[in-house]
């Protein structure tokens, strides 16, 4: 499979929005042109777990992170929640992959249902209905019989559920270490080429 040259990569209220902005950074640093979507519960997390002071807009938040990251700003893309006439908001433009990141438990309940109550959930359906790769890093614990059951129906839909559960077999020594695990799991299944993290077995060959 060729790596995505588009993905809409969402950002919702879970704790962990490190993940999301470190996968924000890799992806456009390999110069994929990103479409991104941050929740005002996200944008609540960003301010409680991070100290980066990032804009309330859509078009100031574009200009600061692609400043932030030492980007081009053409392959960045930032759109509101109520953005309805939004490209990923329709099958006619969507994306190649998409990835919501950190996800919530209730965006995940709301993608199962094919709710669409926002643009996040409508361009979660339509990367379901097209038949696109969409990736939902879970953050959550534990998870209840209603969660797990949403899972599998999008699972079986297609999608895959990645929860936020990164590994300690590298011996991680910073929390960027353990930031990078689950980014580099992400970048494996989007195809995208890395070096955050050697493949299994490839330090010992």
């Amino acid at each position: 499979m060729m790596p995505p040259r588009h993905v809409t990569l969402a950002l919702t209220g879970a704790s962990g929005v490190q993940y999301g902005l470190r996968l924000l950074e890799v992806l456009l640093g390999s110069r994929i042109r990103c479409s991104l979507l941050i929740s005002k519960p996200a944008q609540v997390v960003i301010g409680m777990e991070t100290d980066l002071d990032l804009p309330g807009r859509p078009a100031e938040q574009r200009r600061w992170l692609a400043e932030r990251f030492n980007a081009d700003p053409e392959l960045l893309q930032v759109y509101g929640q109520e953005q309805w006439t939004a490209p990923i908001a329709s099958g006619s433009a969507v994306a190649d992959a998409m990835v919501v990141c950190p996800c919530t438990t209730g965006t995940l309940c709301n993608i199962a249902g094919g709710a669409s109550r926002n643009l996040i959930e409508r361009a979660a359906d339509v990367s379901i209905k097209e038949r696109r790769p969409l990736i939902l890093v879970l953050r959550e614990t534990p998870l209840s019989s209603i969660h797990l059951e949403h899972m599998l129906r999008l699972s079986q839909a297609g999608a895959t559920i990645m929860p936020a559960s990164p590994g300690f077999y590298h011996r991680p020594e910073r929390l960027q270490d353990l930031v990078d695990f689950l980014v580099a799991r992400i970048l494996d299944h989007l195809h995208v080429e890395h070096e955050l993290m050697p493949p299994w077995g490839a330090e010992s060959s």
